[in-house]
């Protein structure tokens, strides 16, 4: 894939995932930052940071936003959660708006 067809996003621990831009885009959140006019560092550099997003809760995100990339073409599967992250992504689901 090329480079601007994926976007970085770094979690607290500065840990970083590079995705595709397609699946970043199911955030509202992250869709505003890239796509916004004029010269924010996230368009310009694709690099989101979310210091306030654990790794192990922003790779669940990550996955969700995969899932639901699938789920919208028709392919129902299930997505499972750990019952103890179940707080921490309700928090980070309500901040990107997914």
């Amino acid at each position: 894939m090329k480079k601007e067809e994926m976007v970085t996003l770094i979690s607290a621990e500065g840990f970083e995932f590079v995705i595709d831009k397609k699946a970043a885009m199911v955030s509202q959140t992250i869709r505003n930052m890239l796509t916004s006019p004029g010269s924010f560092a996230e368009s310009r550099e694709g690099k989101v940071t979310f210091p306030e997003i654990s790794t192990a809760i922003l790779e669940k995100i990550c996955q969700y936003f995969y899932w639901s990339l699938q789920y919208a073409s028709g392919k129902e599967t299930e997505f499972h959660i750990e019952p103890e992250m179940t707080l921490e992504l309700m928090m980070a689901a309500n901040y990107l708006h997914t």
